[in-house]
């Protein structure tokens, strides 16, 4: 099942094209995610829907294999960011590795493209002993350990089933960056990896290890970070480390520098000063710096970059209420289907699908959810909008589906990847059947 909006571009162009910071634009109008009518695709496949654009996602991380092109390195797609086996699957067909953080998210990326599980690196500070057999026998390239526990069990792992297991320690390097509390990760009180000053005698037990390779380092100090300064802060860190674990005996290859780094979500579509070229240009440069001389494979952890301005929650108004001095628009979306705004207040641009027109008001956009947090946005100004009309909410790529849930018995929305001329459906909506058939009377 798919439109076409009979554009004669194909596949793969984003390379050679002047590409927008967001695949979504008013022709006339009405808004188009790459030329492709949202309000076709809402007649089509329902709402709520999420959107995403193949070029889009293909240009972000090209992005990354451009301006790592001087250094061996390897683009590692956080799957947490969006889990979807058909972006999973146009990632791999790039080259891209993997990061992921549970045996889930292993069997996905074994689904999208099984060639890919060599690319992979298991993070996540709990991984449970069916998880790490798992990602042994499929022969990742590389275990982030987060703790001496952890790397007991990993060594007792390889051991039981024959496999010698490379890891890197993630060290934990100190260094504050700003962001959000939630998707802070490198300092001292967090739960993530091991203190930088401990690491060396850590690495120094396994010395002796018949099944654990120490191949590499790790760290990661957060999500959604907009300097770069920290990102070269941790990383000096860490080569200073290779350094003395090099002098110590081990054959360390590879440096993991994680992800992280963020999108402009305030910005609207047409503003035009967010530049991602820009951006990670200037990322890879700052880690090309603190790297040094370093031989040793980089790698790198992008996720939301890649895909949160890729995509956008479709979303139809259900009702239009006033309460008060208040106005809440109504939408059929809610928390279940993009939390972020809920969980970390996070800010989400809402346009019409049709563009207004005349002047704004101040509105909340809201959920049909039975709680007060189920909200996309408070006192935002927006033209008049009226039952049945649609909205979308920009830059919804990352951290939506992939942390939806079925809250008040709400079935899941469905998912359509534009691409090119042809838009398809890449995951169908969820019916109560299926959101019930694993539970027992």
């Amino acid at each position: 099942m798919s439109i076409r909006n009979g554009k004669t571009a194909g596949k793969g162009s984003a390379g050679k094209k002047q590409i927008a910071a967001r695949p979504f634009h008013y022709r006339g109008r009405e808004l188009a995610c790459d030329g492709i009518s949202l309000e076709a695709l809402a007649a089509e496949y329902g709402t709520p829907l999420y959107v995403y654009s193949a070029e889009q996602i293909r240009y972000r991380f090209g992005l990354f294999q451009q301006a790592l092109a001087g250094r061996e390195a390897t683009v590692c797609y956080a799957v947490k960011a969006n889990s979807s086996l058909a972006i999973l699957r146009l990632l791999a067909e790039m080259g891209a590795g993997f990061d992921i953080v549970s045996g889930g998210e292993l069997e996905r990326v074994r689904r999208a493209n099984k060639a890919a599980l060599k690319r992979v690196v298991f993070s996540g500070a709990g991984k449970l002993v069916w998880e790490i057999d798992a990602a042994l026998k499929a022969g990742i390239l590389m275990f982030n350990v987060e703790s001496e526990g952890e790397l007991e069990v990993l060594a007792e792992r390889a051991e039981a089933l024959g496999i010698r297991a490379r890891f890197a320690l993630r060290v934990n390097p100190d260094v504050f960056a700003e962001t959000h509390p939630y998707i802070s990760t490198g300092l001292g009180e967090h739960k993530f990896g091991v203190a930088i000053g401990k690491a060396r005698a850590i690495y120094r037990k396994t010395l002796r290890s018949k099944w654990l390779d120490a191949a590499g380092v790790s760290v990661h100090i957060g999500s959604q970070i907009r300097s770069v300064e920290p990102f070269a802060a941790a990383l000096k860190r860490v080569v200073a480390l290779v350094a003395e674990l090099r002098s110590d005996g081990h054959m360390i290859r590879t440096v993991d520098a994680g992800g992280g780094l963020g999108v402009d979500y305030e910005e609207t579509i047409g503003a035009g000063t967010f530049d991602p070229a820009r951006e990670v240009a200037a990322y890879a440069a700052a880690l090309d710096e603190a790297a040094g001389e370093l031989n040793a494979r980089l790698l790198v952890e992008p996720g939301r970059f890649i895909v949160a301005q890729a995509g956008g929650l479709l979303t139809r108004v259900s009702f239009v209420k006033k309460n008060g001095e208040k106005t809440f628009v109504i939408a059929d979306a809610a928390m279940n289907d993009l939390i972020r705004p809920a969980l970390y207040q996070a800010h989400h641009e809402i346009l019409p699908v049709v563009k207004g027109r005349g002047a704004t008001a101040p509105v909340d956009v809201v959920g049909p959810v039975c709680e007060s947090g189920d909200f996309f946005a408070h006192d935002r100004e927006m033209t008049r909008v009226k039952a049945d009309e649609l909205l979308l909410v920009l830059d919804a790529g990352a951290y939506g589906m992939s942390q939806s849930s079925n809250y008040n018995t709400r079935v899941r929305p469905a998912e359509v990847l534009v691409d090119g001329s042809e838009a398809r459906l890449i995951r169908r909506r969820e019916t109560l059947k299926e959101l019930m058939a694993g539970e027992i009377l």
